[in-house]
Parts: C-alpha cells; structure tokens; sequence
C-alpha cells in the first residue's frame, strides 16, 4: 500500500483546498492513500483518508471527534513513552525519526534502527521512518523492518533525478 502526504505549511486553507482536490484526483487514480499533514478540517473537507499529527498538533482524541474513524498517524521522534501514549490512544501508524540527516526538515531528534525493534516489542502499530531517507540508506530501513518509509527530499529535491526517476530507482 502506498500513502500520499500533502504538507503544506505556509499556504492559506484556501489554496490548500484548491492543491488537495488535485492531489487527491491523482492519488484516486493510482490507489494512494490521500493524508493530510496537520490539518484535520482540511481532511474533513476534502475527505480524504486521515491525517498526519506532529506533538505540537491536536490529540488523537480531538482528532477522532472531527474525521472519525480516518487513519491518523503521530510524530513519535525518537521517544518509546510517545510511541506508547500513540499506540493507547489509538494511532494507526507511528512515525520515527529522523534517521539521517535532512534538508527536508531541521534534524532535532536521531533515531536508530534498534529503536524500531524496542517499538515493535511493545505495539503492533505500523512504524513509518522519517528522515534523510534516500537510494542509499532506504534497504537498511526496511532489512529492519520498518513498514514505511517517508520519502520527500529525494525525492521532490534531487538535483540529479526528476521525481518519477527517483521513485523507480527506489523499487
């Protein structure tokens, strides 16, 4: 299965709207899981299917009461009391990083591959690995078992490969 974030940080809801009605006509047509990060009442409106919620965002609990039964995932970093309180609370998936360094996103917290299986000891929740992930160093996530990963400045930032170029390498 594969899963479609659209992360728009510095854009009004109103040309959010506007991408993520697109977006998920793309997603629609190649079976891809549509989510939206931070914003629950951008799901709502779009109906798309969850969301993603960083530490600083809404509690699952709030969440739940406006795009029901949708997949959420949580920002866990690098922290098993996180991952725990997520996997109680009822997240679908949790996400774990960084795991290398990006340009993506500034690299406050560094996750290692035994950290994945400290949290499979303790849930079953779906783990998604985040961070500086690219064609060198995505097998190793994987070999580790990791369920997903979060794939963006390969990517959509490669100076080298066009973004359709950088997913085929990567299967």
């Amino acid at each position: 299965m594969s899963f479609f974030q659209l992360r728009l940080k510095r854009e009004s809801f109103k040309k959010k709207l506007l991408i993520g009605r697109k977006v998920k006509k793309i997603c629609k047509k190649f079976n891809v899981k549509f989510l939206i990060n931070d914003d629950v009442n951008l799901v709502k409106k779009l109906n798309a299917d969850g969301c993603h919620l960083g530490q600083k965002d809404m509690s699952i609990f709030k969440a739940r009461k406006i795009i029901g039964n949708k997949i959420i995932g949580i920002t866990c970093h690098n922290s098993i009391r996180l991952s725990k309180n997520a996997s109680e609370n009822g997240a679908d998936y949790l996400a774990l990083g960084a795991f290398y360094s990006s340009k993506t996103k500034k690299t406050k917290y560094k996750a290692n591959l035994k950290l994945i299986k400290r949290i499979q000891k303790i849930t079953k929740i779906p783990i998604v690995a985040i961070g500086g992930i690219n064609f060198n160093n995505y097998k190793k996530l994987l070999l580790n078992k990791a369920n997903f990963l979060a794939i963006s400045g390969y990517i959509w930032s490669n100076k080298e490969l066009k973004p359709i170029e950088a997913i085929k390498k990567l299967k």
